[in-house]
C-alpha cells in the first residue's frame, strides 16, 4: 500500500470545495506565476480560508478545528500561561489522560512545540485551524476571557468577525500556506526521492565508510559546520565537513533512516539501519546524543561475516588457542572477556558460541543491544523502559534449562550473583567486564559485592584483550631505525632485534597512506588455579594476584604484542599504544 502524500488540490476536489476546471486552471496558474495553490483559490474566492485549512490539515494527518465552533473549560485555557499564548500563538482547547490538544498555526515548529513542552511538563497533541481565527480568538475573545479564567467561547459580533477575515484575507493567506511550504520542507527528508541532495549525501557518507572499512561513523556539530569523522582500525579519521545549514536535514535523514522521532532532539535516542552495500546487508546501530551546537550521531556498522571468521583468526598463537578451546568446552563456570569498549569482546564471544552452537546444546544470550543474529541461538534484548533488565531476563533464562548462557556485560552485584549462581549450578556462562587487565577482573567482581569464595569457586578463566593495527602487506617494509622509546617499552633488546627485525608500513593508495590495514587481536588468558582461588578468596589485591597469574604461565598483553611484532604482523608503537606501560616491569 502507498504512503504517498495526498495533493492538496484532489482533497480539495473530492470535498466538493473546488470544480474540476476551476482547480486546473488554478493549478496552471500556480505553474505559470509560482504561486501556492491555495492562496489563488482564496484571492479568485474559489475556496475559503478554512476550506483550504482543513484540506491541509486532512492532508497531513492532523486534526482540523473550527474555533467557532467550540467551547474550551476554563480549566484547559488556564493550562497554558497567558504570555505563552500571546507569543507563540497557540490555544489549548482539551485535555485527555495527560496529554493537552492544541490549536497551533505551524505544527511543523517544532523549537516552539518542544519548549512548551519543557514548560508544562505534558505531552501535546497538535491541531490545525485558521490563522485568522486563531489569532482573532487570543487577541479578542481570549484576551477577555483570560485572567480570570472563565469558561472561553466565541462571543460577539459574528458579522464583525468575518468582515475581518475579509479585510485581512491577501495578508493571512500568505502566511497560511507559508504553513504548507514549511511541512512540505520538514517532510521532504522523509519524501526525498533518490535523486535528493540530502539523501545522495548520506548514502555517499554510509557507502564511502563501508568500502574504507570503518567501524563507526562520527557526526558531529560544530559551531560553524558539521564534522563526519571515520573511525578505521580503531582510529578516528577526518572525512567531511559539512556546511552548518545542512545540519538539520542530514540529521533528520539519518532519523528517519534509523526510525528514531525526529521532533526529539532534547533526549538521547538509538535506532538501527538495514542497508544493502555491495550485496552485501549490512546493519547500523545509531546513537543520538543531544550536545551544544546540536545532536551528534554515531553509526555504528555491524558486519555480519566478522563473527563467522573462526576462533584462531582472531589473533590467538597456537598455544592460547588450544586453551582457550578446552575452556569455552567445559560444563559450567564462568568465562570472562575484559577489555575497554571497541577492543573486540563481543566478537571473540560470538566466535565462541559459534563453536559451541550445535543441535544438542541450547544457548540463550541477553544482549544490550543484540548486535548480531546467529542462527540457532535463543537472544534476547534488553529493554528497560519496559522493565526487561538483564536481572529479569537472567532468572527466568535459567528456567529454560540452557546449557550455555552469555550475559552482554556483568554491570553490578544483582547480575553477577545471578550468573555465579548459574555457573554453579552446572551452566556455562560467557560474559564481558571492563576492566583494564585480567586480574583486575577478579577484584572488580569482589569491589561488587560477590562473595570471595564464589568468585574463587566459579570463575574458569579471564581473558583480557586488545585490537592493533597490522602492516598493510601491500607497503610493509623492513623497519631500520625504530623507535627505542617503544622498543624499551615491549622490552625488546639488541640481539633479539638483530633475529627478529622489526618491520613497518611506508603507506600506499591500499592503506589510504596510513601503513596500516585491518586489526588483529592480542590476548592475556588468566587461568585460575589453586594458587589463584587462595588468593582470591584472601581478597589479594590485582597487583599480587597478576605476579602469580605470570609466574604460572600467564602471557600479558604487551608478551602477545611482542611476538606479533617478531612475526612483523605489527609496530612496537601500535603495541605501546593499546597495552599499559607498567607491563614492562613484569615483564622483566
Amino acid at each position: 500500500m502507498s504512503n504517498k502524500r495526498r495533493h492538496l488540490g484532489e482533497i480539495l476536489f473530492k470535498k466538493g470545495y473546488v470544480g474540476k476546471e476551476d482547480l486546473i486552471r488554478a493549478i496552471k496558474e500556480g505553474k505559470t506565476t509560482n504561486r501556492r495553490l491555495g492562496e489563488i483559490l482564496i484571492e479568485a474566492g474559489l475556496a475559503t480560508e478554512d476550506q483550504i485549512y482543513e484540506a491541509l490539515a486532512k492532508q497531513f494527518g492532523l486534526d482540523y478545528v473550527d474555533l467557532e465552533k467550540v467551547d474550551i473549560p476554563a480549566e484547559v485555557s488556564r493550562l497554558v500561561p497567558d504570555e505563552l499564548v500571546k507569543k507563540h500563538r497557540v490555544i489549548p482547547i482539551s485535555q485527555d489522560n495527560g496529554e493537552l490538544k492544541i490549536v497551533v498555526k505551524d505544527p511543523m515548529d517544532l523549537d516552539t512545540l518542544d519548549l512548551l513542552r519543557f514548560r508544562l511538563n505534558m505531552e501535546l497533541r497538535t491541531c490545525l485551524a485558521s490563522p485568522t481565527k486563531i489569532d482573532n480568538y487570543i487577541d479578542n475573545v481570549g484576551a477577555a476571557g483570560s485572567g480570570g479564567g472563565a469558561s472561553v467561547g466565541f462571543g460577539g459580533d459574528t458579522e464583525d468577525y468575518r468582515s475581518s477575515i475579509d479585510a485581512t484575507a491577501a495578508e493571512l493567506t500568505a502566511a497560511g500556506h507559508a504553513i504548507e511550504a514549511e511541512i512540505r520542507r520538514a517532510q521532504a527528508a522523509e519524501n526525498e526521492d533518490e535523486e535528493g541532495p540530502i539523501v545522495r549525501l548520506v548514502n555517499l557518507i554510509i557507502d564511502e565508510a563501508v568500502r574504507m572499512r570503518a567501524s563507526d561513523i562520527h557526526v558531529e556539530p560544530m559551531a560553524d559546520r558539521v564534522r563526519v569523522r571515520y573511525r578505521i582500525d580503531g582510529v578516528c579519521v577526518e572525512r567531511d565537513n559539512i556546511p552548518k545549514n545542512m545540519q538539520a536535514p542530514l540529521m533528520t535523514r539519518i532519523k528517519i533512516l534509523s526510525g528514531m522521532d525526529i521532533a526529539e532532539r532534547r533526549l538521547p535516542q538509538d535506532g538501527r539501519i538495514k542497508r544493502e552495500i555491495d550485496s552485501q546487508d549490512i546493519d547500523f546501530r545509531v546513537s543520538c546524543l543531544p550536545g551544544y551546537h546540536g545532536e551528534s550521531t554515531v553509526l555504528r556498522i555491524l558486519r555480519p561475516e566478522s563473527v563467522n571468521i573462526g576462533i584462531q583468526a582472531i589473533g590467538f598463537e597456537s598455544e592460547d588457542y588450544e586453551r582457550f578451546k578446552k575452556i569455552i568446552k567445559r560444563p559450567n563456570g564462568i568465562f570472562l572477556v575484559t577489555g575497554p569498549t571497541g577492543s573486540g569482546k563481543t566478537t571473540t564471544l560470538y566466535s565462541a558460541l559459534q563453536e559451541l552452537n550445535r543441535p544438542d546444546k541450547k544457548i540463550i544470550t541477553a544482549e544490550d543491544p543484540v548486535e548480531y543474529n546467529i542462527a540457532g541461538i535463543n537472544q534476547c534484548q534488553i529493554r528497560t523502559d519496559i522493565g526487561l533488565t538483564f536481572e529479569s531476563i537472567l532468572r527466568s533464562m535459567l528456567r529454560q534449562a540452557p546449557n550455555i548462557i552469555l550475559i552482554g556485560e556483568i554491570r553490578d552485584g544483582i547480575v553477577a550473583d545471578i550468573a555465579i549462581q548459574a555457573a554453579l549450578t552446572g551452566h556455562l556462562v560467557f560474559s564481558t567486564l571492563h576492566t583494564n587487565d585480567a586480574p583486575s577482573a577478579i577484584t572488580r567482581l569482589i569491589d561488587m559485592g560477590v562473595k570471595p569464595f564464589l568468585v574463587a569457586s566459579s570463575i574458569q578463566a579471564i581473558m583480557a584483550q586488545r585490537l592493533i593495527r597490522t602492516i598493510c602487506s601491500d607497503c610493509k617494509t623492513v623497519d631500520t631505525s625504530p623507535d627505542p622509546h617503544y622498543l624499551r617499552l615491549l622490552n625488546i633488546k639488541p640481539d633479539e632485534l638483530r633475529q627478529h627485525p622489526v618491520y613497518k608500513g611506508s603507506g600506499c593508495n591500499r592503506c589510504q597512506g596510513t601503513g596500516f590495514k585491518g586489526r588483529i587481536a592480542i590476548f592475556e588468558m588468566l587461568e585460575m588455579n589453586n594458587q589463584l582461588r587462595d588468593l582470591a578468596f584472601a581478597r589479594a589485591p590485582a597487583g599480587e594476584l597478576r605476579k602469580a597469574a605470570v609466574a604460572t604461565g600467564m602471557k600479558t598483553l604487551l608478551s602477545d604484542g611482542k611476538i606479533k611484532v617478531f612475526k612483523g604482523i605489527t609496530t612496537p608503537a601500535e603495541v605501546s599504544r593499546v597495552t599499559q606501560a607498567e607491563g614492562l616491569v613484569l615483564d622483566e
